[in-house]
């Protein structure tokens, strides 16, 4: 077996594993509609980052997520079998929609554009050279390259109909008809004086529908080189063409601001705008073959379905998938099941993503500080719209009744509450009757009964809050509770204390309820924030040096003090036992402190420094968000379903960095790094006894001692009703001799009926023992015979040491020596005890008459007498102490 490495070789996490990313959709690249013809069904192929995710129609359900590549996805198209993913200047092909099948190298610059045709995937980069690939194969059929002055390719597509034929459009304006069998140029058409930026054909064959950078939108003929018709959007150059192929002669047009433009092919007119159908551009449209249905994405991080089933002509939304649209700032476990995430993010809302299912996902909403007004204004135009969530608290305990969430907002003096059932903005928002500009919201906290809130301010002041009525109930502190911004805030668990933390450099405890000031810390460095474990009464602070303090608030005493962060300290939370608290900060490592020894136990480094971090109130999730990423990424914890072996790190552990969760490759995790987690486990192996000082018990069943003085009454309830009989034929199976080691039983002649009194008469292997015992004085042998025997063999060994039965007075003597010698080394101290009471009980007589035996029996007393007055004086004051704490804590 292989040594277990030191663990200054460990650069991953111990703790942590990657399990998957929350909350990711979409990015800027546009989407790929697949047809399954065996399920007979539509799936929809998005890229997210480094993988893609294939999605169902029907319900917008996750059906996979692709193995990872090394580089963000840059273009991704698809056909009837394969996903073509290209990045860099590689361009892969995934089946299943999961694993790499084939791999196409040769371009000198990055890919921009891909197109499946047949058996053939044709691929342009930045450099203008086109190749043209055999799937299979994955070898270059044709290598073109065109110059960039004259004819950039901004767009690519196959003509229905045309066999081997291909369009390219340039930024120029120009498009070419390619032969890419024959490697000939069929047609130039001049173009409109404005770049391509989408070729689309469309349900007639010769038509297409080119889209440009000056936003319009030309339905061309390429047979007879003829524009049908034309329109212009004036949102902007045309990023995506679809058209409806359910009988209704519909176009769809998106822009770079978010609306899409329905056009009527037959009246050639617009017929209904979607206005804000994303918040950013919309990167792809597709109407669904032969349905109503529209599909569509953006870089806001959103899928969406339309219906078009109204009588208007514009799209209801049916189906969509959302999360945030710009990177979360602070996140929190919702709930004791550990299930349900809280989100805010950067772009205004407050979103609940679902550990379980997306199903379960919740959108809050954007902040509005007129709701009736916004929903008339239109969210795009509202000016009564919130800024960004900063940080909130929640509490699930009273969210029947009223709202269990309160939040800070960037810049804005008011606290909000929301609503996590109604899913939405709630009744209140908090602001103290007097007015005072030079402050901002720093610092919520909600009590653990979720009647009232905390909320403290830069200008040092702090309030108290009631969460059903929203009505003022005090304030700390005559004026201010600090001179100087808060930068914490927190309630213990049973409403009796509130916790600040300033700027001033001090920690300050209050009475909840009478708003008296009862203590006050003092620090060397200013606190940056600060972090309550309320079932544990632990209060982790962050200081402006980087390092971390934990106060016990029942002796307000700093007990821990760590040190080894290199950054700002982003974000602290606990683990539910409040044995670990695990820290991220601005240097990208993410760190786990044992507040019981005192050390550093894990630590490991992210491409991106993460900005907030919460554990599942169950402990199996460490959720945290990252600086520039729009995803919440999950880590399991491995030390509750695998042996991890957690010993301190050195100061001058240097971690490597560790992939997030979901953008890494579900065969991350190998047999070679599960035999290695286990090897690093210490095989500890107790030994007999501690400490020869120690009174230690022999640890054996309660059946092999306990009985031994009570064996007479349990013979006589066990007697038989009637004696065995003797079987007439040989038994099936071999006999064995009763007792506890199994032993065969020695065969004889059943025949004979002579008694053979040399069998009486022989000695057994305890008495051979013991007396070898009395001349070498080593008494492990017999004792380690009798631990071996059950309770009547017991009996019987410790009978035959009479002289009456064949035994003598100096084995009688030896057996005493012997218990003497298990009292001096203080091991079975249980067994002793009950060996000497037996030997008593039987031969109690007899010792009373023979001096030697007397003699013996007062020494083995002295001792026990001796052992025992020194363990009962160990009791009792053991017993007062408890006694004492017990007291002194209530």
């Amino acid at each position: 077996t292989r040594t277990p490495d030191p663990p200054e070789s460990r650069t991953a996490s111990a703790i942590f594993s990657g399990f998957r990313a929350l909350g990711l959709y979409s990015n800027h690249l546009p989407h790929v509609v697949r047809y399954h013809q065996k399920h007979r069904k539509f799936y929809i192929v998005t890229a997210v980052g480094k993988c893609f995710h294939t999605y169902n129609v029907q319900k917008l359900g996750i059906v996979s997520v692709s193995n990872a590549l090394s580089e963000d996805i840059a273009c991704l198209a698809a056909d009837k079998m394969l996903v073509f993913v290209a990045h860099g200047r590689i361009v892969h092909a995934f089946a299943r929609n999961k694993e790499i099948v084939h791999t196409y190298v040769g371009h000198e610059a990055d890919v921009h554009l891909l197109l499946p045709f047949g058996d053939h995937v044709i691929s342009v980069d930045h450099n203008n050279a086109v190749i043209i690939w055999h799937v299979q194969s994955e070898e270059g059929y044709l290598h073109m390259t065109f110059d960039k002055v004259t004819f950039e390719v901004s767009a690519v597509m196959h003509p229905s109909t045309y066999l081997n034929k291909i369009l390219f459009g340039s930024n120029q304006g120009s498009l070419q008809l390619w032969n890419i069998k024959s490697s000939k140029l069929l047609y130039t058409f001049t173009g409109w004086g404005s770049g391509v930026t989408v070729l689309q054909q469309t349900p007639a064959v010769d038509v297409v529908g080119v889209g440009l950078a000056s936003g319009q939108i030309v339905i061309h003929n390429i047979k007879y080189d003829e524009s049908l018709m034309k329109f212009q959007q004036d949102w902007g150059p045309i990023t995506a063409i679809s058209f409806r192929t359910d009988g209704h002669p519909v176009m769809a047009a998106g822009s770079p601001i978010g609306h899409i433009g329905l056009w009527d092919l037959e009246e050639k007119k617009l017929i209904a705008q979607m206005r804000d159908a994303h918040s950013t551009a919309v990167a792809g449209l597709t109407f669904v073959h032969a349905e109503p249905l529209l599909i569509t994405n953006g870089a806001d991080n959103a899928i969406r379905v339309w219906i078009f089933d109204s009588p208007g002509g514009g799209g209801r939304l049916l189906h969509c998938r959302l999360g945030h649209s710009a990177p979360p700032t602070k996140i929190l476990f919702y709930g004791q099941n550990g299930q349900q995430v809280l989100s805010a993010g950067q772009d205004g809302t407050l979103q609940c993503f679902s550990t379980v299912h997306e199903r379960f996902n919740k959108s809050l909403g954007h902040g509005s500080i007129n709701k009736k007004k916004s929903k008339r204004k239109g969210l795009k135009y509202d000016t009564m719209k919130l800024p960004a969530i900063t940080t909130f608290a929640a509490e699930s305990a009273r969210q029947s009744d009223w709202d269990g969430i309160i939040a800070c907002h960037r810049g804005y003096l008011i606290a909000t509450t929301w609503n996590y059932q109604k899913t939405s903005m709630g009744a209140h928002k908090l602001e103290p009757a007097r007015f005072d500009k030079n402050r901002a919201l720093n610092a919520v906290d909600i009590s653990s009964c979720g009647n009232f809130a905390v909320i403290a301010l830069s200008s040092g002041h702090i309030d108290v809050y009631n969460m059903q009525s929203g009505i003022h109930r005090g304030q700390y502190g005559v004026d201010k509770a600090h001179h100087g911004p808060v930068r914490g805030v927190a309630i213990d668990g049973l409403n009796q204390l509130t916790i600040s933390v300033g700027a001033d450099k001090l920690i300050k405890l209050w009475k909840f309820k009478s708003k008296e000031l009862v203590h006050t810390h003092s620090l060397c460095v200013s606190p940056a924030a600060s972090k309550l474990h309320r079932d544990s009464g632990m209060l982790a602070i962050a200081l402006d040096d980087f390092t971390l303090n934990i106060m016990d608030l029942e002796t307000r005493r700093i007990v821990r003090k760590f040190s080894g962060h290199r950054g700002q300290i982003n974000d602290m939370t606990f683990s539910p036992d409040g044995r670990w608290l695990i820290t991220a900060a601005m240097d990208c490592t993410i760190r786990t402190w044992d507040l019981p020894s005192g050390s550093l136990v894990d630590c490991f480094l992210v491409d991106a420094a993460a900005v907030s971090l919460t554990v599942s109130p169950t402990g199996d999730f460490l959720a945290s968000v990252h600086v520039d990423s729009l995803g919440i990424y999950l880590w399991s914890n491995k030390t509750l379903y695998s042996m991890v072996s957690l010993r301190p790190l050195p100061l001058d552990f240097e971690p490597t960095v560790v992939m997030l969760p979901g953008t890494c490759p579900v065969q991350d995790v190998t047999d070679e790094d599960m035999d290695q987690t286990s090897d690093e486990m210490i095989e500890y192996v107790s030994l007999e006894q501690l400490d020869e000082h120690l009174v230690t018990l022999s640890l054996m069943p309660d059946s092999r001692w306990k009985n031994l003085l009570n064996l007479d009454l349990i013979k006589k309830r066990n007697k038989p009703k009637e004696p065995p009989r003797v079987p007439s034929t040989a038994p099936f199976f071999i006999p064995t001799i009763p007792g506890l080691m199994p032993q065969f039983a020695v065969p004889k002649d059943q025949s004979s009926k002579v008694v053979d009194l040399g069998v009486l008469a022989q000695k057994s292997d305890f008495y051979l023992q013991l007396e070898d015992a009395w001349l070498t004085n080593n008494y492990a042998g017999p004792l380690g015979l009798l631990k071996g025997m059950g309770p009547s063999a017991i009996d019987t060994e410790l009978r035959g040491l009479a002289p009456d039965v064949g035994g003598t007075l100096e084995i009688m003597q030896a057996f005493l020596r012997m218990i003497t010698n298990m009292l001096d080394s203080k091991r079975d101290f249980d067994l002793a005890q009950a060996y000497l009471a037996l030997f008593l009980k039987l031969h109690l007589r007899l010792i009373s008459q023979e001096p030697e035996l007397m003699e013996e029996s007062s020494k083995v007393s002295q001792k026990l007498e001796e052992i025992w007055t020194e363990m009962e004086t160990l009791f009792n004051q053991s017993l007062c102490l408890l006694a004492y704490t017990k007291s002194a804590l209530l």
